[in-house]
């Protein structure tokens, strides 16, 4: 007997499958291809909202409440499963900060440090750095962590946790008896269950029979560039003009991302390759020693908000939306996962659910 089906086998779908099934829920999971292998895989690990304060209230809500126990998760799947997902407390550099009101308001509202330095600091910081702004805002307590990592290590502990994973099952149509949810239908045949969560990420928007109102989401293309460095070049993360560089234990250095409205193609191309490359070794010159080692792209889940969809389905009980985190599904996958079950179960949601209604008010966000 299955209590609850998770379509999408991303960040979101496993964290929900887990905050379930340690409710006592009996959980399958079903994945189109292979767990962790889309937007969950390609994303750059940063954790926190790039420019938070930027970020709708809603967004930064589920930043802040992921990140309170964020560290004790990856220490928790690292003992469980072996597999490190290397999370770093790098600190966060953003070298074109707001207004200091902004940003210290930002911080005060959700109990973060935030301070601004100027280019003598920036430079003790970060001396390989080619840019030494006026101000910068300095973010010590954020960090980061491997996707490709840390989706490994919630593929071997879901299933460890006894969450049933299907991987290469896609769902195309949906069980529907007295006006609820009672399943789903994929090319295999028919699985039965009361309840469904569909956290498909940038797929989550497509038509799926009997589903009388799709979420509105639709695919992001994110490029992200790779450079393998010296371990040490650069310690902290950067961000400068949309643009960040993440650098990883072993030397390695992420550049990325863009934000290309393709639809669903995912082909990397090489105008953002340059592009990427040109910003990456302005602010570090260095790298131009190393060149590119990888490129890569991911369909982020958009929303046309910025805000997820955390809630049940207007018009079909028993069926629930996670899905349209854009470019947060890491940074507030924990909060997101743990709302979606509490709303499941019945508990005392963490979080006001209005504001990740199917339907809400700009005014909430």
């Amino acid at each position: 007997m299955t209590d609850c089906i998770i379509v999408g086998g991303g960040v979101i779908g496993m964290l929900t499958a887990r905050e379930l099934r340690q409710r006592g829920f009996a959980v399958r999971l079903l994945e189109r291809r292979e767990c962790g292998g889309e937007a969950s895989w390609a994303g750059g690990g940063i954790l926190a909202p790039l420019y938070p304060w930027r970020q709708p209230r809603a967004v930064n809500d589920l930043a802040r409440e992921s990140h309170l126990r964020c560290a004790w998760l990856f220490e928790q799947l690292h003992a469980q499963t072996g597999i490190d997902p290397q999370h770093e407390r790098s600190g966060l550099l953003v070298l074109d900060p707001p207004p200091r009101s902004e940003a210290e308001g930002w911080a005060q509202r959700h109990g973060f440090r935030c301070e601004h330095i100027g280019a003598a600091q920036v430079g003790e910081l970060a001396p390989q750095l080619a840019i030494g702004p006026r101000l910068a805002a300095w973010l010590p307590e954020l960090g980061q962590v491997r996707p490709p990592r840390l989706m490994r290590a919630l593929r071997r502990a879901v299933a460890l946790d006894g969450v049933e994973v299907r991987e290469g099952e896609a769902v195309n149509g949906l069980l529907v008896e007295r006006g609820r949810v009672a399943g789903v239908r994929s090319a295999r045949g028919e699985i039965r269950a009361p309840l469904v969560v569909l956290a498909g990420g940038a797929w989550s928007g497509l038509p799926i029979a009997n589903l009388p109102l799709p979420p509105r989401v639709r695919p992001i293309r994110g490029q992200i560039i790779l450079v393998r460095a010296q371990p040490g070049l650069l310690k902290q993360i950067v961000l400068y003009r949309d643009r960040y560089l993440i650098p990883r234990r072993d030397g390695r250095i992420l550049i990325g991302s863009t934000l290309e409205e393709t639809g669903f193609a995912k082909q990397t191309t090489e105008a953002a390759r340059r592009q990427l490359w040109q910003h990456a070794t302005e602010c570090l010159p260095a790298l131009g020693h190393y060149g590119i080692e990888h490129q890569w792209a991911g369909l982020r889940p958009g929303s046309e908000d910025g805000v997820p969809y955390i809630c049940e389905h207007p018009q079909l009980p028993g069926l629930f939306l996670n899905t349209g985190h854009h470019r947060n599904g890491i940074v507030t996958g924990l909060a997101s996962a743990q709302l979606c079950a509490q709303l499941i179960s019945a508990d005392k949601p963490l979080l006001d659910p209005a504001t990740y209604a199917f339907e809400r008010r700009a005014a909430s966000l």
